[in-house]
Parts: C-alpha cells; sequence; structure tokens
C-alpha cells in the first residue's frame, strides 16, 4: 500500500498537505492516477470538513463574545452603583420573548451567572467581574487561534486541488503520448 501524501501535523493536528513538486516521481508509487486522485479526493472532504467545524465553532465563539462583553458592562455598572448609591435599581428586564417587566434592583454584592448546562452559580461582584474577564480573554485568544487554524487549512485545502489538478494534467499528458505513439 503507498503513502498517503501528508507528512506532519500543525495546527490543532490538521495534517499538512505535501505539495507535488515531482508527479513523475509521485506517480511511480501509485497504481493508477485514479488512485491517487481518490486519495486526495480523500483529504480534500477532510479538510472541507474540518474547515466546516472550525467555522461553526468561529461563528459560536462569534456570539459568545459579545455576550460576556455585555454581562461585563452589567457587572461593572452594578459595582459602580453598589459604591455610589444604596437606592434600589429601576430597570426592565426580558421575561420571555417580546415581553419586558418592570422591577426595581436592590443594591447587592451578589449576582447569579449562567455557566452553561442548565447551571446558575452565584459569586461576588468581584469574583463575578474576575471570572467574566478571564472568559473573555480566553474566548478572544481561542477566536484568533481558529483564525489562524482557518487560514492553514485554507493554506492546505489550496495545496490539495494544485496536486490534484497537477495529477490529472500529468494523466493527460501520459494519455496524449499513449494515443500520440499508438
Amino acid at each position: 500500500m503507498t503513502e498517503t501524501p501528508l507528512v506532519k501535523k500543525k495546527h490543532r493536528g490538521i495534517p499538512e498537505a505535501l505539495f507535488l513538486n515531482d508527479v513523475d516521481a509521485y506517480m511511480v508509487k501509485e497504481s493508477s492516477s485514479e488512485a491517487a486522485l481518490q486519495k486526495l479526493d480523500e483529504q480534500f472532504q477532510k479538510y472541507r470538513f474540518m474547515e466546516s467545524n472550525l467555522l461553526n465553532k468561529k461563528i459560536r465563539l462569534s456570539t459568545q463574545i459579545p455576550d460576556i462583553k455585555a454581562t461585563l458592562s452589567s457587572i461593572n455598572f452594578l459595582k459602580n452603583k453598589k459604591v455610589n448609591e444604596k437606592e434600589p435599581l429601576k430597570t426592565q428586564f426580558m421575561l420571555s420573548d417580546q415581553l419586558f417587566v418592570h422591577a426595581k434592583v436592590p443594591t447587592t454584592d451578589k449576582v447569579c451567572l449562567w455557566l452553561g448546562a442548565n447551571v446558575m452559580l452565584e459569586y461576588n461582584i468581584d469574583e463575578a467581574d474576575e471570572l467574566l474577564k478571564k472568559n473573555l480573554s480566553a474566548a478572544e485568544s481561542q477566536l484568533l487561534e481558529l483564525d489562524n487554524d482557518l487560514d492553514y487549512l485554507r493554506d492546505q485545502i489550496t495545496t490539495t486541488e494544485v496536486s490534484m489538478a497537477r495529477i490529472y494534467n500529468w494523466d493527460v499528458k501520459r494519455r496524449q503520448k499513449l494515443k500520440t505513439s499508438s
């Protein structure tokens, strides 16, 4: 069995596509151009699948970051309110879609944060602020990593497409030579 045109892994385990400099030398190892193209097409499909997953993660993170920032802003507002005033905060909050309720929120030093998976925990305001800043920093760095990985993955997709085209062109030339020599 022949080796796939992959050499090493980078960026979250994404395999690096091998650029075929010498198609003739590579095709000596392969049984046929169809088999070589099939291997490259399988790798291409894997790259597309990885790209789809990374894009979904990026979309999820891109929606989480504004939510974290909004919550952090609310925490900072409550922090300032606690220090400056003792009167309850008059506000509106969403009870359900399109339904808002007036409320008076007493000055407090505790907040509840949704952590996910139907879990809510109570924190004091300083702990909540620290946790949200840490989560925001982590989400922003993950978003940068995802962007780098997507760039790397797009390069691998392009390299695979070029390799597929080179093998296809090699096969066309080979068939033309066989046709003219017959």
